[in-house]
């Protein structure tokens, strides 16, 4: 039960971080407010009295220590994760407990892969990186659309946002990783990533009603990428967001979103389209809902709960797929009015994107 189940929040005065923080709470949980900058945790921690306030710069190992001290799990939401994940990770593992985290950054989340894997898998852990919109959900609807086969020709994720207003956070993530690209571009092709300056293609993808065919901007990479691949067989990987998400995201002049609703969530809207083709047979799942920050929220508590109640598959550094029993998963979400999802299979379909 979560019911006095504490859990750090690292970066928990963030745009995210705060969906976190309430989500944890409205699940039974005891939240710890952690992070770098005190100024901003107090003033978090003015709107929920008798929370702890832990301030942690992510290079100080005794504070981190302290700030994962007596907790049962950690979440990072502190981005750029290319800074803050290995600090939190390596507090967590000396702490004993799970790590859980919303990078969308593609090269900070293969770099926990490559860096942790052993560590944790040796240690018994969990460190579950990406369990957010990007990435994570992806993942979920890839796994649930296979139906038990751990195997395809390729994957398709679809990206159908209405718009995208990005947060300060997403702003300096971007940047950091574009900085690290050197300027490149990121796609996933016979079974690796890979780097180019080629110009991204504009296509239009068959979105299922109530979108409908849309135009996207192709190879407009996303953590999928990296989540997929580590636990299905899968060589090719390619993720298209829609044309006024991309323009939005990049943009430089697009405002930070505004809420719209008592739960804080802006009135940006969602359809996540994932296509995996294996031999003859096009499988597919689609999950529909409200603002991708606030929808990271519970997924990364339902993870939480998940894990510390021992509805898990393994252990080590894993994605959500491999984690956790997918469609089981995404049931729970749409029951608590988180999403919507479905799925279905068609054999011999025709050739898309």
């Amino acid at each position: 039960m979560a019911a006095g189940q504490t859990v750090t929040v690292y970066g928990a005065y963030g745009h995210t971080g705060r969906f976190v923080v309430a989500h944890l709470r409205e699940r039974g949980f005891v939240p710890v407010l952690a992070g770098r900058d005190r100024r901003k945790l107090e003033a978090l921690a003015a709107r929920y009295p008798g929370l702890e306030v832990r301030p942690a710069p992510v290079d100080d190992p005794v504070s981190l220590d302290r700030a994962l001290a007596g907790a049962d799990a950690v979440v990072n939401a502190a981005g750029p994760f290319a800074t803050t994940a290995a600090p939190v990770i390596e507090a967590a593992l000396r702490a004993g407990i799970p790590y859980v985290d919303v990078a969308a950054e593609i090269e900070a989340n293969a770099d926990t892969f490559a860096r942790f894997a052993d560590r944790a898998e040796a240690a018994g852990a969990v460190v579950l990186p990406a369990m957010a919109f990007y990435g994570g959900l992806g993942d979920l609807l890839a796994t649930a659309a296979l139906g038990g086969l751990t195997s395809a020709d390729e994957a398709h994720i679809a990206y159908g946002l209405s718009g995208w207003q990005p947060t300060e956070g997403t702003r300096l993530a971007g940047k950091v990783s574009a900085e690290r690209r050197g300027g490149r571009r990121v796609r996933f092709a016979e079974g690796r990533l890979g780097y180019h300056t080629d110009a991204l293609p504009t296509l239009t993808w068959p979105f299922p009603e109530p979108m409908g065919p849309r135009s996207v901007v192709g190879e407009f990479t996303m953590a999928d990428v990296v989540t997929l691949p580590s636990h299905l067989s899968v060589p090719t990987v390619r993720t298209y967001m829609s044309t006024e998400a991309a323009g939005g995201v990049t943009g430089a002049d697009t405002p930070a979103p505004t809420a719209v609703d008592a739960r804080g969530r802006s009135a940006q809207t969602f359809l996540v389209d994932v296509v995996v083709r294996a031999g003859g047979t096009e499988r597919r799942a689609v999950a529909t809902g409200q603002d991708i920050y606030a929808v990271t929220a519970p997924l990364a508590v339902e993870a939480v709960h998940r894990i510390l109640t021992g509805r898990t598959r393994t252990t080590g550094v894993v994605s959500a797929g491999a984690l956790f029993d997918a469609p089981d998963f995404l049931d729970s979400l749409a029951a608590s009015g988180h999403l919507a999802w479905e799925r279905s299979a068609v054999v011999n379909p025709p050739v898309v994107g």
